[in-house]
Protein backbone atom coordinates (compact mmCIF):
# COMPACT_ATOMS: atom_id res chain seq x y z
CA UNK A 1 0.00 0.00 0.00
CA UNK A 2 2.77 2.45 0.84
CA UNK A 3 3.67 2.89 -2.83
CA UNK A 4 0.33 4.56 -3.58
CA UNK A 5 0.10 6.84 -0.55
CA UNK A 6 0.55 10.49 -1.44
CA UNK A 7 3.72 11.76 0.29
CA UNK A 8 1.95 14.99 1.27
CA UNK A 9 -0.85 13.26 3.16
CA UNK A 10 -0.96 13.76 6.92
CA UNK A 11 -3.43 12.09 9.24
CA UNK A 12 -4.90 14.49 11.77
CA UNK A 13 -5.24 12.47 14.96
CA UNK A 14 -8.90 13.48 15.31
CA UNK A 15 -9.65 11.17 12.37
CA UNK A 16 -8.80 8.20 14.60
CA UNK A 17 -9.93 9.82 17.82
CA UNK A 18 -10.20 6.69 19.95
CA UNK A 19 -6.69 5.46 19.15
CA UNK A 20 -4.17 6.30 21.85
CA UNK A 21 -0.98 8.05 20.81
CA UNK A 22 1.05 4.88 20.39
CA UNK A 23 -1.61 3.30 18.20
CA UNK A 24 -2.13 6.46 16.16
CA UNK A 25 1.56 6.74 15.40
CA UNK A 26 1.88 3.05 14.59
CA UNK A 27 -1.07 2.69 12.21
CA UNK A 28 -0.18 5.91 10.43
CA UNK A 29 3.43 4.86 9.83
CA UNK A 30 2.49 1.29 8.92
CA UNK A 31 0.12 2.60 6.24
CA UNK A 32 2.95 4.45 4.55
CA UNK A 33 1.64 7.89 5.55
CA UNK A 34 4.50 10.26 6.33
CA UNK A 35 2.87 12.93 8.50
CA UNK A 36 0.60 13.26 11.51
CA UNK A 37 -1.14 16.14 13.25
CA UNK A 38 -1.50 15.58 17.00
CA UNK A 39 -4.02 16.66 19.60
CA UNK A 40 -3.09 17.92 23.02
CA UNK A 41 -5.18 15.47 25.05
CA UNK A 42 -3.49 12.24 23.83
CA UNK A 43 -0.08 13.92 24.13
CA UNK A 44 -0.79 15.00 27.70
CA UNK A 45 -2.06 11.54 28.61
CA UNK A 46 1.46 10.15 28.20
CA UNK A 47 3.34 13.35 29.01
CA UNK A 48 5.24 15.59 26.61
CA UNK A 49 8.62 13.91 27.14
CA UNK A 50 7.23 10.46 26.35
CA UNK A 51 5.20 11.77 23.43
CA UNK A 52 8.29 13.44 22.02
CA UNK A 53 10.26 10.20 22.09
CA UNK A 54 7.36 8.27 20.57
CA UNK A 55 7.05 10.77 17.73
CA UNK A 56 10.77 10.64 17.01
CA UNK A 57 10.75 6.84 17.00
CA UNK A 58 7.80 6.78 14.59
CA UNK A 59 9.74 8.59 11.88
CA UNK A 60 6.68 10.72 11.07
CA UNK A 61 6.61 14.40 10.28
CA UNK A 62 4.69 16.54 12.75
CA UNK A 63 2.29 18.81 10.88
CA UNK A 64 0.05 20.60 13.42
CA UNK A 65 -0.87 20.64 17.08
CA UNK A 66 -4.54 20.93 18.02
CA UNK A 67 -5.58 23.02 19.60
CA UNK A 68 -5.26 26.40 21.22
CA UNK A 69 -7.71 29.26 21.39
CA UNK A 70 -11.02 29.62 23.24
CA UNK A 71 -10.27 33.10 24.44
CA UNK A 72 -13.38 35.17 23.78
CA UNK A 73 -14.10 35.61 27.48
CA UNK A 74 -13.83 39.10 28.98
CA UNK A 75 -10.94 39.96 31.26
CA UNK A 76 -10.84 37.88 34.40
CA UNK A 77 -9.40 34.71 35.89
CA UNK A 78 -10.87 32.42 33.22
CA UNK A 79 -9.38 34.45 30.40
CA UNK A 80 -6.00 34.54 32.14
CA UNK A 81 -6.13 30.77 32.59
CA UNK A 82 -7.00 30.29 28.91
CA UNK A 83 -4.06 32.42 27.82
CA UNK A 84 -1.70 30.53 30.11
CA UNK A 85 -2.95 27.26 28.68
CA UNK A 86 -2.27 28.57 25.19
CA UNK A 87 1.28 29.38 26.23
CA UNK A 88 1.70 25.76 27.29
CA UNK A 89 0.29 24.68 23.93
CA UNK A 90 2.87 26.84 22.17
CA UNK A 91 5.66 25.14 24.11
CA UNK A 92 4.24 21.71 23.28
CA UNK A 93 4.08 22.60 19.59
CA UNK A 94 7.69 23.73 19.45
CA UNK A 95 8.89 20.63 21.29
CA UNK A 96 6.96 18.20 19.09
CA UNK A 97 7.98 19.94 15.87
CA UNK A 98 11.61 19.58 16.87
CA UNK A 99 11.06 15.86 17.53
CA UNK A 100 9.34 15.07 14.25
CA UNK A 101 11.04 13.96 11.07
CA UNK A 102 12.59 16.41 8.63
CA UNK A 103 9.95 18.71 7.19
CA UNK A 104 7.94 18.98 10.42
CA UNK A 105 6.16 22.27 10.99
CA UNK A 106 5.50 24.09 14.27
CA UNK A 107 1.87 25.09 13.73
CA UNK A 108 -0.62 25.51 16.57
CA UNK A 109 -4.23 25.56 15.35
CA UNK A 110 -6.42 28.10 17.13
CA UNK A 111 -10.19 27.78 17.50
CA UNK A 112 -11.25 31.20 18.69
CA UNK A 113 -14.15 30.27 20.95
CA UNK A 114 -17.83 31.18 20.83
CA UNK A 115 -19.89 33.88 22.45
CA UNK A 116 -19.54 34.06 26.23
CA UNK A 117 -22.65 32.89 28.07
CA UNK A 118 -25.39 35.48 27.92
CA UNK A 119 -23.55 37.64 25.38
CA UNK A 120 -24.75 38.83 21.97
CA UNK A 121 -21.67 40.97 21.34
CA UNK A 122 -20.16 39.19 18.35
CA UNK A 123 -18.00 42.15 17.35
CA UNK A 124 -16.57 42.44 20.85
CA UNK A 125 -15.84 38.72 20.99
CA UNK A 126 -13.85 38.93 17.77
CA UNK A 127 -11.86 41.87 19.12
CA UNK A 128 -10.98 39.80 22.19
CA UNK A 129 -9.63 37.15 19.83
CA UNK A 130 -7.39 39.77 18.26
CA UNK A 131 -6.28 40.97 21.69
CA UNK A 132 -5.49 37.42 22.84
CA UNK A 133 -3.39 36.70 19.78
CA UNK A 134 -1.61 39.96 20.41
CA UNK A 135 -0.71 38.74 23.89
CA UNK A 136 0.44 35.34 22.60
CA UNK A 137 2.34 36.49 19.52
CA UNK A 138 5.57 37.24 21.38
CA UNK A 139 5.53 33.78 22.99
CA UNK A 140 4.90 32.16 19.61
CA UNK A 141 7.67 34.16 17.93
CA UNK A 142 10.16 33.24 20.64
CA UNK A 143 9.27 29.56 20.26
CA UNK A 144 9.31 29.58 16.46
CA UNK A 145 5.62 28.60 16.34
CA UNK A 146 2.99 29.78 13.87
CA UNK A 147 -0.47 30.43 15.32
CA UNK A 148 -3.01 29.26 12.74
CA UNK A 149 -6.39 30.96 13.13
CA UNK A 150 -9.00 28.48 11.96
CA UNK A 151 -12.29 29.93 10.73
CA UNK A 152 -15.19 27.59 11.47
CA UNK A 153 -18.45 27.30 9.57
CA UNK A 154 -20.98 29.91 10.80
CA UNK A 155 -23.12 27.22 12.45
CA UNK A 156 -20.40 27.11 15.14
CA UNK A 157 -20.37 30.87 15.68
CA UNK A 158 -22.28 30.86 18.94
CA UNK A 159 -20.52 28.06 20.79
CA UNK A 160 -17.14 27.32 19.23
CA UNK A 161 -15.75 29.99 16.94
CA UNK A 162 -16.71 33.60 16.28
CA UNK A 163 -14.32 33.68 13.31
CA UNK A 164 -16.44 32.33 10.46
CA UNK A 165 -14.63 33.14 7.21
CA UNK A 166 -11.09 32.98 5.92
CA UNK A 167 -11.31 36.71 5.28
CA UNK A 168 -12.06 37.38 8.95
CA UNK A 169 -9.12 35.20 10.00
CA UNK A 170 -6.81 37.06 7.61
CA UNK A 171 -8.05 40.44 8.88
CA UNK A 172 -7.02 39.45 12.40
CA UNK A 173 -3.71 37.95 11.25
CA UNK A 174 -2.85 41.09 9.29
CA UNK A 175 -1.69 42.83 12.47
CA UNK A 176 1.12 40.30 12.94
CA UNK A 177 4.19 38.81 11.26
CA UNK A 178 3.10 36.07 8.80
CA UNK A 179 5.66 33.72 10.35
CA UNK A 180 3.90 34.12 13.69
CA UNK A 181 0.19 34.33 12.81
CA UNK A 182 -1.42 32.64 9.83
CA UNK A 183 -4.63 30.83 8.98
CA UNK A 184 -5.82 27.26 8.70
CA UNK A 185 -7.64 26.54 5.45
CA UNK A 186 -10.09 23.71 6.18
CA UNK A 187 -12.38 22.67 3.34
CA UNK A 188 -15.21 21.67 5.70
CA UNK A 189 -15.46 25.18 7.07
CA UNK A 190 -14.84 27.36 4.02
CA UNK A 191 -16.23 25.51 1.00
CA UNK A 192 -19.52 27.46 1.08
CA UNK A 193 -17.97 30.95 1.11
CA UNK A 194 -18.55 32.81 -2.19
CA UNK A 195 -15.29 34.72 -1.59
CA UNK A 196 -13.20 31.69 -0.70
CA UNK A 197 -11.06 31.50 -3.85
CA UNK A 198 -10.19 35.19 -3.63
CA UNK A 199 -9.40 34.81 0.07
CA UNK A 200 -7.17 31.78 -0.55
CA UNK A 201 -5.28 33.85 -3.12
CA UNK A 202 -5.03 36.68 -0.60
CA UNK A 203 -3.74 34.28 2.06
CA UNK A 204 -1.07 33.17 -0.37
CA UNK A 205 -0.01 36.72 -1.22
CA UNK A 206 0.24 37.53 2.47
CA UNK A 207 2.12 34.31 3.31
CA UNK A 208 -0.60 33.24 5.75
CA UNK A 209 -1.51 29.63 4.83
CA UNK A 210 -0.20 27.77 7.86
CA UNK A 211 -1.97 24.48 7.09
CA UNK A 212 -4.40 23.03 4.57
CA UNK A 213 -6.90 20.52 5.95
CA UNK A 214 -9.45 18.50 4.02
CA UNK A 215 -12.59 16.47 4.60
CA UNK A 216 -16.05 16.45 3.03
CA UNK A 217 -19.50 17.91 3.75
CA UNK A 218 -22.59 15.76 3.32
CA UNK A 219 -26.21 16.31 4.24
CA UNK A 220 -28.34 15.62 6.16
CA UNK A 221 -26.20 16.67 9.10
CA UNK A 222 -26.39 14.56 12.27
CA UNK A 223 -27.90 15.93 15.48
CA UNK A 224 -24.39 16.78 16.67
CA UNK A 225 -23.16 18.85 13.74
CA UNK A 226 -19.61 18.71 15.06
CA UNK A 227 -19.53 15.06 13.96
CA UNK A 228 -20.63 15.67 10.38
CA UNK A 229 -17.31 15.35 8.56
CA UNK A 230 -16.73 12.69 5.90
CA UNK A 231 -13.97 11.15 3.82
CA UNK A 232 -13.00 13.32 0.85
CA UNK A 233 -15.19 12.34 -2.07
CA UNK A 234 -18.18 11.21 0.00
CA UNK A 235 -19.91 14.59 -0.07
CA UNK A 236 -20.32 17.77 -2.09
CA UNK A 237 -17.08 19.73 -1.68
CA UNK A 238 -15.19 20.64 -4.86
CA UNK A 239 -11.68 19.62 -3.90
CA UNK A 240 -10.40 20.45 -7.37
CA UNK A 241 -11.03 24.19 -7.20
CA UNK A 242 -10.02 24.58 -3.55
CA UNK A 243 -6.86 22.50 -3.83
CA UNK A 244 -5.81 24.16 -7.06
CA UNK A 245 -6.28 27.55 -5.42
CA UNK A 246 -4.11 26.53 -2.48
CA UNK A 247 -1.43 25.04 -4.73
CA UNK A 248 -1.42 28.21 -6.86
CA UNK A 249 -0.29 30.19 -3.80
CA UNK A 250 2.88 28.10 -3.65
CA UNK A 251 1.78 26.06 -0.65
CA UNK A 252 3.87 22.89 -0.89
CA UNK A 253 3.69 21.36 2.58
CA UNK A 254 1.68 18.52 4.07
CA UNK A 255 -2.11 18.35 3.83
CA UNK A 256 -4.08 16.93 6.73
CA UNK A 257 -7.27 14.92 6.61
CA UNK A 258 -9.27 15.79 9.72
CA UNK A 259 -12.57 13.93 10.21
CA UNK A 260 -15.02 14.10 13.11
CA UNK A 261 -17.53 11.32 12.57
CA UNK A 262 -18.82 8.86 15.19
CA UNK A 263 -19.24 6.02 12.70
CA UNK A 264 -15.68 6.43 11.42
CA UNK A 265 -14.30 6.71 14.96
CA UNK A 266 -15.94 3.36 15.82
CA UNK A 267 -13.96 1.54 13.12
CA UNK A 268 -10.51 -0.05 13.29
CA UNK A 269 -8.05 2.87 13.13
CA UNK A 270 -5.80 1.02 10.69
CA UNK A 271 -8.74 0.63 8.32
CA UNK A 272 -9.64 4.30 8.74
CA UNK A 273 -6.10 5.37 7.83
CA UNK A 274 -6.18 3.07 4.79
CA UNK A 275 -9.52 4.46 3.67
CA UNK A 276 -8.34 8.02 4.29
CA UNK A 277 -5.26 7.52 2.15
CA UNK A 278 -7.37 5.97 -0.60
CA UNK A 279 -9.86 8.85 -0.63
CA UNK A 280 -7.09 11.46 -0.55
CA UNK A 281 -5.38 9.85 -3.53
CA UNK A 282 -8.63 9.89 -5.49
CA UNK A 283 -9.85 13.40 -4.68
CA UNK A 284 -6.92 15.63 -3.65
CA UNK A 285 -3.74 14.17 -5.14
CA UNK A 286 -4.73 14.79 -8.79
CA UNK A 287 -4.74 18.53 -8.11
CA UNK A 288 -1.32 18.76 -6.41
CA UNK A 289 0.55 19.56 -9.61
Amino acid sequence: MSAVVDPRLSINQATIKYADLATALRVTAEAGVQGIGLWREPVNEVGLDVATRMLTDSGLRFTTHCRGGFFTLPDGLERRAALDDNRRAIEETATLAAAGAEGSTAVLVLVAGGLPEGSRDLIGARERVRDAIGELSADAAAAGVTLAIEPLHPMFGSDRCVVSTLGQALDIAADFDPAVVGAAVDTFHIWWDPQVLDQIARAGREGRIATYQVCDWKTPLPADVLLSRHYPGDGVIDFASLTQAVVATGYDRDIEVEIFNADIWAQDPAEVVRRTAESFTATVSPHLV
